[in-house]
């Protein structure tokens, strides 16, 4: 069968064709991207990937509609799927919950492997005639919460080869320190992905205790 593959590199003027999810009905990779990274931008390597999953069969249903999502013009779409990395993969079933999620670009294995679950994916009515009962994750709740955002803090850090933990973002920095850390990076030419600490206080907190580092930015490479 063929794959039916819809690119959409959505610029302030065309924002409205994806202000909020794609149509339901079909299940949906979302690649969210930033003309200052160079990886995720137009022809970039990361951008040729996606477009190879997307022309390659990697959907072999044909059920899978991929599109390119400019993070940083359409802020609504980046805030409703909790964007603040870029690359961002979010896949979406053809209700238009996510059912997964790769930020950063360097694990490319995890990321044809989650568009292949999501392509063999059944329909969300079957899926939940399969599943267990609500109360079935209770189990999980013996797992400390410090575990788990430290589970979450290693995979942010890996998210992308250098990564930079700052006050807002890139393009709009709200601490001169961040400022400088993103000017160097860009000075040097070096590739990056970003968590704007200010949009999440349990990261903010925890990655203080994480690393043993009491302020921001801070930068980590290679994990």
């Amino acid at each position: 069968s063929r794959v039916t593959c819809r690119f959409y590199s959505v610029h302030p003027t065309m924002a409205s064709d994806l202000t909020s999810a794609p149509p339901t009905g079909r299940k949906a990779v979302l690649f969210f991207w930033a003309s200052w990274h160079a990886d995720s931008a137009p022809r970039g390597s990361i951008d040729r990937v996606f477009q190879t999953l997307a022309s390659s069969g990697a959907s072999s249903s044909g059920d899978v509609d991929f599109y390119r999502v400019e993070a940083e013009a359409v802020p609504d779409l980046s805030l409703k799927y909790a964007v603040t990395v870029v690359p961002a993969f979010v896949l979406l079933d053809a209700a238009g919950t996510i059912v997964d999620r790769v930020d950063g670009g360097d694990d490319v294995p995890r990321l044809t492997q989650a568009v292949s679950a999501l392509s063999s994916r059944g329909a969300p009515a079957a899926a939940a005639t399969t599943a267990p009962s609500a109360t079935a994750p209770a189990p999980d709740a013996s797992v400390s919460q410090e575990d788990a955002l430290n589970a979450r803090l290693k995979s942010l850090i890996n998210s992308s080869q250098v990564m930079l933990f700052m006050k807002g973002v890139p393009t709009a920095p709200r601490c001169g320190f961040s400022r400088q850390a993103v000017e160097c990076l860009a000075d040097a030419k070096i590739s990056f992905g970003t968590f704007d600490i200010l949009t999440d206080e349990d990261v903010r907190q925890g990655l203080k205790r994480y690393s043993d580092w009491p302020t921001y930015p801070q930068l980590y490479a290679n994990g």
